[in-house]
């Protein structure tokens, strides 16, 4: 019953053998914090775009060979970090064919779809810190939807102690996109991108790293276009001159609103780095310190 199910969900079939994905599109990315809960400690929090840990192609298709690469040399670069994955087709497509983003609208189905993805994205999410602890981190999965509430889309974290006490113990928490329950639209869409945001302000990371399939943030979307050319700094007066035509089409955002986000959580002390996560070793590199292909927000919207 489940599986036919499933697939009058999302049109696509369920693939059970190699499980996911895609990046993401978004609805304004704003958060709540309460500021007295901010830990101070040097970390960097890093994203793991659903784009390169899933295969977008197919409803729950896991790129594990992707991921574990990913997990290890994170391992091996020695870094303190938090960690954020995006959940590609394991969130997005069940979530677009029934508009969860809206909120809850009271049509057939829909409440089943948002309990479909909460369940799929914690799958997702089983798979990721089994490659985490293969490869030594301390993974401590934290799932939103469990832990926090939305206020007419805005994520709202009053209480980050379990996220700040895991850490201080030692363990690297895991979080992820998810179906979040909100006071005023029933329940909405939290995107990873969303996530890190609201982490900005519990940990006050020294770098923030978002990884995904591409080497970053291009003038033109350079899976359509031979001629892009790739941007190394963005600003937000050079954002604006960039194509919002992405060929994104989820429901948390795309590239631009991914830059969007860099932009806001940048600061004069903190730069964000988009990187491709596709290209082996590109990470590790990045997060010790060396040189790579990428696009880097620094000094914030200001």
């Amino acid at each position: 019953m489940q599986g036919p199910f499933l697939r009058d969900l999302t049109g696509m079939p369920k693939n059970r053998t190699a499980d996911a994905s895609p990046s993401e599109r978004k609805t304004p990315m704003t958060t709540r914090i309460n500021t007295e809960l901010a830990y101070h400690s040097p970390m960097i929090l890093i994203k793991l775009g659903g784009s390169v840990i899933t295969d977008k192609t197919q409803y729950r298709m896991f790129d594990r060979e992707c991921a574990s690469r990913l997990c290890r040399e994170l391992a091996d670069s020695g870094k303190r970090a938090v960690i954020v994955h995006g959940v590609g087709s394991f969130g997005h497509v069940v979530a677009k064919a029934h508009s969860l983003q809206d909120g809850f609208s009271g049509l057939p189905g829909q409440a089943f779809a948002a309990a479909t993805v909460q369940h799929d994205v914690r799958d997702l999410n089983s798979m990721v810190v089994k490659e985490l602890l293969s490869a030594g981190v301390l993974a401590f999965p934290v799932p939103p939807g469990s832990c926090f509430m939305m206020d007419g889309g805005v994520l709202d974290v009053k209480d980050a102690e379990v996220l700040t006490s895991a850490f201080r113990l030692g363990m690297t928490p895991v979080l992820f996109g998810d179906v979040v329950l909100d006071r005023r639209k029933g329940f909405g869409i939290c995107s990873g991108d969303q996530i890190m945001e609201a982490l900005c302000d519990v940990f006050d990371p020294e770098k923030v790293v978002f990884v995904s399939d591409i080497d970053g943030l291009y003038d033109m979307d350079p899976k359509k276009h031979a001629a892009a050319k790739l941007i190394e700094e963005v600003t937000a007066e050079s954002l604006e001159r960039v194509d919002s035509k992405m060929s994104v089409d989820d429901v948390t955002g795309g590239v631009r609103g991914k830059m969007e986000a860099m932009l806001r959580i940048s600061t004069p002390e903190r730069e964000c780095v988009l990187v491709n996560g596709a290209v082996p070793g590109r990470l590790r590199s990045l997060l010790k310190g060396e040189r790579v292909i990428s696009t880097t927000a620094t000094g914030g919207t200001g």
